[in-house]
C-alpha cells in the first residue's frame, strides 16, 4: 500500500504544471489533491473501514454507498 497523496476510490494523484511569474519565468509546481482520511461503517463487514479519499471520492461513496465501494476495492485486490 503506497502512502502518497492518492485517492483510493478515484485514483487521483498530484498533477504537475508551471508557476508563471509576472516576468513570465516558468518554474515547476505540483497541484495537490484534497485527500482526507475518512472512517465509514461497513455493514457488510460489521466494522469500520478507513479510506483515503479525495473530495470527489467522498461524493462517490455518498452516491454509491460504502459497501459497493469496498466491494470494488476488494475486487481490485486492495487491502481494506
Amino acid at each position: 500500500m503506497t502512502m502518497g497523496r492518492r485517492c483510493q476510490v478515484t485514483g487521483r494523484s498530484p498533477g504537475v504544471g508551471r508557476n508563471v511569474s509576472h516576468s513570465h519565468v516558468r518554474t515547476p509546481r505540483r497541484f495537490g489533491v484534497n485527500v482526507q482520511d475518512r472512517r465509514y461503517w461497513a455493514p457488510s463487514l460489521g466494522r469500520y473501514v478507513r479510506l483515503r479519499l479525495s473530495a470527489k471520492g467522498i461524493k462517490v461513496v455518498d452516491r454509491d454507498g460504502v459497501d459497493a465501494v469496498v466491494a470494488r476495492l476488494r475486487a481490485a485486490g486492495e487491502r481494506i
